[in-house]
């Protein structure tokens, strides 16, 4: 009996020392793991404030040194960069204003190690601050929400980016070398800040609604309405969040032709169909339409709640819901697909190729 005893007693203490073991190994690995998923974070954080500074200095060399240039997804990825910063120091001289922090918050998501490289998809909620020439003691700030898909390796102590793919906003127009630039300036910088404070309360509903769900681009939670699919890799989101933004916070009422069950009815998700049932239902009407020269003195009479329809070869393939205004009157807009957070509503647009409809809905 005595015997029994003690050769559990051992077998006991064996088999406590093995699970003692396998569990250190188990919480190292774990501490491991944590400690490569935080040092991946740090890096992506790096390479965005880096690429960041790099857009705002108009510093080609400093974003150059991101990315691998040899190939040839590491040079598209860098000249679409390059080509970006271009337009937003252009888009800048046209508006009269100077830039002043461009700041990344970026939340990584997937990461797979494969070895020779690294793919991580992330989201960046990135805020960009600006003055306006004539009055740079006023501060203005907006926000843009865009989802990541990138291949890095490491080089020594650092990282490149050898492919990037993300829903560029300003990839639909980067052409402003043929505009009258000046002519727009002097416009812009002559307003003055407008108030809304007496917006009827349904504006301001909608008003709340379109800030609180729009995406990657609101201060904190990134998220989209749960109750409605999101239709960004179905065509676009743009439409079914104006839609949202009308009914759920404007207390527009749904009919058999603007509606929403299990899915969207063609006119409250599709871009084109939208603006067309706003006008003709009688909800909506146009404040001006044409080309950014034609129009964009008709913007400083839109509202938070009403619409801007961007339209390409004949076609509508955007819409933004307008949600304030900047120092100087400036129009800002919130939307879904590159998720915008009162961003100017031109930025991304602003060129001869592109029609706009300034569109005003009849709360």
């Amino acid at each position: 009996m005595i015997v029994l005893v003690t050769i559990k007693k051992k077998y006991i203490a064996f088999v406590l020392g093995i699970l003692i073991v396998i569990g250190y190994l188990c919480v190292n690995t774990s501490i491991q793991h944590v400690f490569v998923q935080d040092e991946t974070r740090q890096k992506i954080q790096d390479i965005f404030h880096k690429r960041n500074q790099g857009i705002l200095d108009k510093d080609e060399n400093t974003i150059q040194k991101l990315y691998d240039t040899k190939l040839r997804y590491g040079i598209w990825a860098y000249e679409h960069e390059i080509k970006k910063m271009k337009y937003l120091h252009k888009w800048a001289s046209k508006q009269g204003v100077v830039f002043t922090k461009i700041d990344s918050n970026t939340v990584v998501g997937k990461i797979n190690d494969k070895g020779e490289k690294t793919t991580i998809n992330l989201i960046a909620s990135t805020t960009y601050e600006y003055f306006y020439e004539n009055d740079p003691n006023i501060k203005n700030n907006f926000r843009i929400g865009t989802y990541h898909s990138l291949d890095v390796q490491k080089r020594g102590n650092e990282w490149v980016i050898i492919r990037e793919w993300y829903t560029d906003p300003f990839a639909d127009s980067m052409e402003l070398d043929d505009m009258k630039t000046e002519e727009f300036k002097k416009y812009i910088t002559d307003q003055k800040e407008r108030d809304f404070s007496n917006m009827i309360e349904r504006r301001k509903k909608a008003l709340k609604y379109a800030d609180e769900y729009c995406g990657a681009a609101a201060k904190e939670n990134y998220i989209y309405n749960k109750k409605y699919i999101n239709y960004n890799h179905l065509g676009g989101d743009c439409a079914n969040f104006a839609s949202q933004i009308l009914y759920e916070g404007g207390e527009f009422r749904k009919n058999y032709t603007w509606n929403y069950t299990k899915e969207g009815s063609k006119s409250w998700i599709n871009a084109h169909a939208f603006k067309n049932y706003m006008i003709y239902s009688g909800r909506a009407s146009t404040v001006a339409y044409g080309t950014y020269d034609q129009v964009y003195k008709g913007a400083y009479k839109l509202l938070p709640g009403d619409f801007v329809a961007y339209e390409k070869k004949g076609k509508i393939t955007h819409i933004s819901v307008v949600t304030g205004a900047d120092s100087k009157g400036y129009a800002l807009v919130n939307s879904h697909n590159t998720d915008r957070y009162r961003v100017p509503w031109d930025l991304g647009w602003s060129d001869k190729k592109i029609k706009f409809h300034l569109v005003h809905v009849h709360f």
